[in-house]
């Protein structure tokens, strides 16, 4: 049986739509770096009132790079004794302290960890980093302090580096800054209540982060009662970066290229941030590629489709009812077969090799199970019922196909928040939804599963997306009452569907 696929409808014309690729692509982003750096020197020597620097990213941008960049400068300049550096989770803290203290040396970097959270440092942060648990532990020569918002918010703990960093000399109640600069990782991430905790650290606050990140809590009703406008579950960043909130103390900046993904997922990228003025990719058309041999059916259709890097809907009609719209065992089987036949012919992901300007070294390099490194394979759902079901699907391929941990994996969206994969396979949020609602229309969910691959992505479904969103009430105001320039979500979601090729298959 041959598979058809439909090219995308929604392809980018407005301004900036015409891409460029390459190390032109990446001189934009070192170009931003840079102004960010001017920026945070200005800041430093008290020539210019700037109190904070959003730096916003999309998925991918390599803004982790830039973060090294920004806080290395940081410490060089004379204006500046010490940083802070924090985010949200501690999966997130281990690799900066490891990369920061390989480029500052051990001695000057230390990563504050939890007493509890001691244990499970890995050797290389260890390696790279100095890792203490308490303030007095802190190595006086101690330029870069790398701790999670609730360790360095923890109560009193500024108190007490304070009075560490004054040779034991006791700290007012409420001391001033303890650092020059606080720079925050994953900013979109961090909710109000805990950045506030932090928020006197430093004069001088960096934000650098994705604004496509969900929220690391589910958002309710607001339960403020004093300013409408604020919510402490609301990502910080949004008080001094929104049509309604604006502060001449804030600059902000967009990195304007993402290295992540593959050239066809370009118009997908733009659909999550269509406010960009412009957004290009590193990657060039041909640079990357799903290579399998053997296929045939309807399982070498879609994976041909998926290979040529422009993201794939496959719509799977005439299965059995599911027992609910995320326990859906159909259609699960679907995405096993699929999975099963491609690991039967041996594939491999090829990639042509960048220097670090963004320019091909005309070396081409090949992936294979069993090589290690980022997971080749990701499946992506959004409830943990259906991943779950995903889990035994991922345990049954690596005992058939003789797989590593890391060749295939299974998780929620959510948890795989900033992580990197070179095919993600997901069930579309809104697969057998009935309506929209505040679950399976969030921006941030959909925007994750879509963001995560460097080669393909293939989103699987039901029949009845397009009817559903065009059929469904629209709903009053943006993505949880949130400020911003995004659109409902109904049509957040036609827009980005839009950028997909489709294709139906009759079962």
């Amino acid at each position: 049986m041959t598979l058809a696929f439909t090219p995308p409808a929604g392809a980018d014309t407005g301004p900036g739509s015409a891409a460029v690729h390459h190390a032109d692509a990446a001189a934009g982003n070192a170009a931003v770096a840079d102004a960010a750096v001017d920026v945070l020197r200005a800041a430093l020597a008290g020539t210019a009132p700037v109190e904070r620097i959003l730096l916003k990213a999309a998925a991918g941008a390599g803004k982790s790079h830039v973060l090294k960049k920004l806080v290395t400068d940081a410490v060089d300049h004379p204006g500046c004794t010490r940083v802070a550096i924090i985010a949200f989770t501690n999966k997130q803290v281990y690799p900066l302290a490891t990369a920061l203290g390989k480029e500052l040396g051990r001695d000057h970097v230390c990563l504050f960890a939890s007493r509890k959270r001691y244990d499970d440092v890995p050797e290389e942060a260890h390696a790279h980093a100095t890792v203490v648990t308490s303030a007095p532990g802190i190595p006086a020569e101690t330029r870069v302090v790398v701790a999670t918002s609730h360790k360095l918010g923890a109560r009193g703990e500024l108190g007490r580096l304070a009075t560490h960093f004054t040779d034991g000399e006791e700290a007012d109640e409420e001391p001033g800054p303890v650092f020059d600069v606080l720079f925050v990782d994953e900013a979109w991430q961090l909710p109000h209540h805990l950045f506030d905790k932090v928020a006197k650290a430093a004069p001088i606050t960096v934000g650098v982060g994705d604004v496509g990140q969900l929220p690391p809590l589910e958002i309710g009703a607001n339960p403020w009662r004093g300013d409408p406008g604020f919510n402490p579950y609301r990502a910080w960043p949004t008080d001094f970066d929104s049509p309604e909130r604006t502060d001449e103390r804030t600059v902000v900046i967009e990195l304007p290229a993402v290295w992540r993904p593959a050239a066809g997922h370009l118009h997908l990228w733009r659909a999550f941030y269509p406010e960009w003025r412009q957004l290009n990719c590193v990657a060039a058309p041909g640079d990357r590629a799903l290579v399998a041999t053997g296929l045939t059916g309807a399982a070498a259709d879609v994976w041909q489709a998926v290979g040529t890097g422009v993201p794939t809907l496959l719509e799977i009609a005439g299965l059995p009812e599911p027992e609910a719209a995320d326990v859906d065992q159909p259609l699960l089987g679907e995405i096993e077969a699929l999975l099963d036949a491609l690991l039967d012919a041996g594939f491999a992901l090829t990639r042509a090799e960048y220097d670090g300007t963004g320019a091909p070294t005309g070396r081409r390099l090949t992936t294979r199970p069993g090589e290690g490194g980022d997971p080749l394979i990701t499946v992506l759902a959004t409830r943990n019922q259906a991943v779950d079901d995903a889990t035994d699907i991922v345990d049954r391929l690596r005992a058939r196909h003789s797989l590593s941990a890391t060749d295939i994996v299974a998780s929620t969206v959510d948890s795989w928040q900033g992580q990197t994969n070179g095919i993600t396979v997901a069930i579309h949020p809104l697969s057998g939804a009935g309506r929209l609602d505040e679950f399976n229309s969030s921006f941030g969910r959909l925007a994750v599963t879509c963001t995560r691959a460097t080669h393909g992505l293939l989103m699987v479904t039901r029949p009845g997306l397009a009817e559903l969103l065009r059929d469904a009430p629209a709903r009053p105001g943006t993505p949880f009452g949130e400020p911003g320039g995004r659109h409902l979500p109904r049509q957040t979601h036609q827009r980005i569907l839009a950028a997909f090729t489709t294709g139906t298959l009759e079962r």
